[in-house]
């Protein structure tokens, strides 16, 4: 299991870096809108680029972040029921959830796009709106951004199946409403597996 709880970490420490470096085009995307329609307004002229420019930060921001979100545990829960189970049973429904239903659709379109990317790339792909952008780099948001999805629901399961173990504390604890975020159960000092 050590080996595991090792790669583990290595997923969680590049969905962590990849989701703060993508940070930066939440700006990118601002300053490209603002721009464009500071000029738009003002100069009356403007042009596809910079509203497919705008396009492809917001597909590379959801799409590349998508690994980082489930590392935070931010993705939408409806924990109207799952919310008053023990922490165990919640533990085997993220178990269950990811091994059925997340990996399978995550690695399914994460090999499907595969082949639209390579096509796009082959024929260098242009937008069909005038002016507008080669389409390939956006394209291959598409397989790099399910790959790290993939590799962060591996992680996840894993670190539940370590907790069902009593090998580290739990990776999901239930949130205080004092806003303090959970612990990283991976690096949690050892004198704190079982609290």
């Amino acid at each position: 299991m050590g080996i595991l709880l090792a790669f583990s970490r290595a997923v969680d420490w590049l969905n962590e870096h990849v989701g703060r470096l993508v940070y930066w085009l939440v700006l990118a995307a601002v300053v490209v809108s603002a721009g464009n329609a500071t000029i738009r307004y003002t100069l009356d002229t403007s042009s596809n680029k910079w509203l497919e420019l705008q396009w492809y930060f917001f597909s590379a921001i959801f799409l590349l972040c998508a690994g980082y979100t489930l590392l935070r545990n931010e993705h939408i829960r409806i924990d109207i029921i799952t919310g008053r189970l023990s922490e165990r049973a919640q533990t085997w429904i993220d178990i269950v959830g990811g091994v059925l239903f997340l990996l399978p659709m995550a690695t399914i379109i994460m090999w499907l796009s595969w082949p639209v990317f390579t096509d796009s790339y082959i024929h260098h792909e242009m937008s069909q709106n005038a002016g507008g952008l080669v389409r390939w780099p956006v394209k291959i948001l598409i397989p790099i951004g399910f790959a790290l999805l993939v590799l962060q629901a591996l992680s996840e399961i894993i670190k539940r199946v370590a907790f069902l173990m009593g090998l580290i504390p739990n990776p999901n604890p239930k949130r205080a409403s004092h806003g303090v975020p959970p612990a990283d159960p991976v690096n949690a000092p050892a004198d704190m597996v079982g609290e």
